[in-house]
């Protein structure tokens, strides 16, 4: 499945790295976050490269729904009452400051990447409390926040909150020409880091200071991110045939949607989960359904869907690494907010490491204190970490695999061993382990996506075991084909 984004955009090669090479900063991971901080490195006459295990945008960025918008949920007053003004204060200017950023890039650099200023609205038809107390909240902060009704969207008695002077654009147009503008490894997976020292297939890079800009950091110690955050996913149709929106929508209410236009069509996104939890219904089909309510004829002429790590108190770990790791950096945990988030962390990690000083005030700060209000998701996050590793180790299941339908995958019992299943429609069986190779969690089925993913952590690989998203930095040990009929 591709998003509309990768289906109108095809980026330059870029080589891989050519041998050992010595440089001022090493960025792992070229997506947004990894590509702007380069950017904002070079531009502060700091001397830095990108290293991309595949393609640059071919990892998260090409599948977002691309809004930069300083609002991001009910954040606001969540902010205030766990942080306290100055902090929340600074959480509103810095993402004010990322959609100024952006603007100002596509201009002075003359990037064609439709980047729009459009208001930005959250929508509610039974939170309408919840709704004025996130407008007093933002207003308070000093963003330019109304109440409204909402007009134009297909669903009745709503009423909004409207963020003017937001955006949108097209993500792999900007970051395309913004990789030009830098030394960029492809294909060049990183496989450790020691100290100041990169290790990849291609050479070693030696950087003074080292930024993991990888979606999920893939270094479980120090820092300990995998029990900081968990990963989740939503859902994309590309739809013709419905009625163009001015503006940009988040629904608030349980199972909320989101909307904006793009060029003649409508992106029409929700069906939020935890990755490895999908639901018993299909996203897809249940965004389809919607669709077909709202705008009975329209066409889905792309579906695609995206991750996002959320952390604790619902705020990006932006900054320094660890105390042990003075010299290492990470961007992570930017929920569905990564543009915004990502030029924020650019800004950030790359002033850090230019005056050589660690903000440790921050409110995006990794190692900042973990509010009272954060402890329930602690507790829930390490119970679903708990629960994944009991049952790889404790659940056996009972049957074989000759019950599974085409299309379909399941966990099962083969040679008396726990093995994925996946059967396509031609009748060969796929089969895999199904034991994370990150932390030993036990895998899950993704129906939508033909997918195994992890529950613990979010790392998911294809029906063959090859890995799609990380933490975890490779595929699936056991890999075997049969062909029905010669078992």
């Amino acid at each position: 499945m591709e998003s509309i984004w990768s289906k109108t955009t095809e980026l330059p090669e870029r080589g891989s790295l050519p041998g050992d090479i010595t440089v001022d900063t090493a960025v792992i991971g070229g997506g947004m976050a990894g590509v702007l901080t380069a950017y904002q490195l070079r531009k502060r006459g700091i001397e830095a490269v990108v290293l991309e295990a595949k393609r640059v945008g071919s990892g998260q960025t090409k599948n977002t729904t691309a809004k930069i918008t300083s609002q991001h949920g009910l954040i606001y007053h969540q902010l205030l009452r766990r942080f306290g003004e100055e902090r929340a204060q600074e959480y509103a200017r810095a993402s004010e400051e990322a959609i100024t950023e952006y603007g100002a890039l596509t201009k002075a650099l003359k990037i064609d990447c439709q980047f729009q200023p459009e208001p930005a609205y959250l929508y509610t038809t039974q939170r309408k409390e919840a709704l004025r107390e996130e407008c007093s909240a933002a207003r308070r902060l000093g963003i330019d926040a109304e109440l409204c009704e909402i007009e134009g969207l297909p669903i009745s008695h709503a009423q909004g909150l409207r963020f003017p002077s937001q955006a949108q654009f097209h993500p792999l147009r900007f970051l395309g020409a913004i990789s030009q503008r830098i030394p960029v490894f492809e294909n060049t997976p990183v496989r450790r880091v020691e100290g100041r020292k990169v290790r990849t297939d291609h050479g070693t890079v030696f950087a003074r200071h080292i930024v993991f800009a990888t979606h999920f950091p893939f270094r479980n110690f120090p820092g300990f991110y995998f029990a900081r955050m968990h990963q989740e996913r939503s859902y994309v149709l590309s739809l013709e045939g419905a009625q163009e929106l001015s503006g940009m929508y988040y629904g608030i209410d349980p199972g909320g949607l989101s909307f904006r236009s793009v060029e003649n069509k409508v992106l029409l996104g929700g069906g939020a989960h935890r990755t490895g939890k999908s639901p018993e219904l299909s996203a897809y089909g249940s965004l389809r359904r919607e669709a077909e309510s709202f705008w009975p004829g329209c066409r889905v002429v792309s579906a695609w869907s995206a991750q996002d790590c959320v952390t604790l108190d619902g705020v990006p770990y932006i900054g320094g690494f660890s105390l042990t790791r003075p010299d290492w950096y990470v961007a992570t945990g930017f929920g569905k907010w990564g543009m915004t988030g990502s030029m924020v962390a650019a800004r950030q990690i790359s002033r850090e490491i230019a005056e050589e000083r660690k903000r440790e005030k921050s409110i995006f700060s990794p190692r900042r204190f973990l509010p009272a209000a954060a402890l329930p998701n602690l507790g829930k996050d390490l119970l679903e970490s708990g629960k994944g590793l009991l049952k790889e180790i404790l659940y056996l299941p009972g049957k074989e695999f000759d019950w599974l339908p085409p299309g379909q995958g399941a966990i099962i019992r083969h040679c008396g061993k726990k093995r994925g299943a996946y059967r396509d429609e031609s009748g060969k069986i796929y089969l895999i382990s199904v034991r994370c190779p990150h932390l030993g969690c036990q895998l899950e089925w993704n129906g939508d996506e033909k997918s195994w993913d992890c529950p613990c952590h979010g790392s998911r690989f294809d029906i063959h075991g090859n890995l799609i998203d990380n933490p975890a930095q490779t595929g699936l040990k056991h890999r075997e084909e049969i062909l029905e009929g010669k078992l």
